[in-house]
């Protein structure tokens, strides 16, 4: 089963390494990994998927709450969330076929970001299946190039599921609560 963790952790240098190494050693795969800035200076939020099942995430979360600079760990898997892939797609876009690229973008609710003479790059938001039918639509005009985010994704409202640290029951002094 695939599993959503929301994991924020100290903005240093090798935390990225370090999460990704423990996935490794463990023979976890990583399925989807994007890690930006939060809010709270200091502080990067990960969205890790991953395919494991339900006791192998929970040994997962321990193995994360080891690392010193992991601060909170969210599983967003059975919680109502928000999840977005972000993807952009350079097409070739001739005389001929632009009208019609147009139209797929309108469709998929994406947009052009840029224009040459031969090419449009389109930049889509949504769920992973969205994203798929889309570059599925553009693939006989020719896809020059393409990069897609992974996803990002957060819990609706006010919940969201933090799993405590196992052991000790100790939390890092700079544990955001999210409420």
């Amino acid at each position: 089963m695939s599993h959503t963790l929301a994991v924020l952790v100290e903005d240093k240098p090798g935390v990225l390494n370090r999460v990704a190494s423990l996935f490794r050693r463990r023979q976890f795969n990583i399925e989807s990994l994007t890690v930006g800035h939060t809010d709270q200076p200091g502080i990067s939020r990960m969205t890790i998927v991953t395919d494991c099942t339900e006791i192998e995430i929970e040994r997962l979360t321990a193995y994360l709450y080891k690392l010193v600079n992991v601060l909170q760990v969210n599983n967003l898997t059975h919680v109502p969330s928000v999840a977005r892939d972000l993807a952009m797609i350079k097409v070739n876009a001739n005389i001929e076929s632009r009208t019609h690229i147009m139209q797929i973008v309108d469709v998929f609710r994406a947009r052009i970001v840029d224009v040459t003479n031969n090419s449009f790059i389109i930049e889509i938001t949504g769920d992973e299946d969205k994203i798929d039918s889309f570059i599925d639509n553009l693939r006989p005009f020719g896809i020059l190039e393409m990069g897609r985010t992974g996803q990002v994704a957060m819990a609706r409202g006010g919940n969201t599921q933090v799993i405590p640290p196992n052991g000790n029951g100790h939390k890092h002094p700079a544990v955001l609560e999210i409420n």
